[in-house]
């Protein structure tokens, strides 16, 4: 089950700043990637603002050049099962398009909980 995640909404909360940098960005894709290497899970990773697609195994980064709120809402219209998607963030609004839309949500503790290091 793919997950797609909220970035800037993540960094957010855990460094409580409403305008990551780049540093908080690779550090926050730093931190999935080590805890994705011993799941069988993929991430899809959507950061507000001009960025670069990249790919590292099962976790992607979408380069969405605006919101993205708006880029993940897009993107669950592509899949051909939004149900197998899981959104995790803690933006009320988003959650509720994003569940209109047929996916799953899930709040950020309990992502990062699920994603534990073994």
């Amino acid at each position: 089950m793919p997950y797609f995640l909220d970035g800037n909404n993540l960094i957010g909360l855990a460094r409580k700043s409403s305008r990551p940098g780049e540093d908080d960005r690779a550090a926050l894709l730093s931190e999935l990637s080590a805890r994705l290497r011993s799941t069988r899970a993929t991430v899809r990773v959507f950061f507000d603002g001009e960025g670069r697609a990249a790919s590292y195994g099962s976790l992607t980064v979408s380069g969405v050049g605006g919101s993205a709120d708006e880029a993940i809402v897009r993107e669950l219209g592509k899949t051909s099962d939004p149900r197998q998607v899981i959104v995790v963030t803690a933006d009320r609004e988003l959650g509720r398009r994003v569940r209109d839309a047929g996916a799953k949500t899930m709040a950020p503790p309990d992502f990062w909980k699920r994603m534990a290091p073994s």
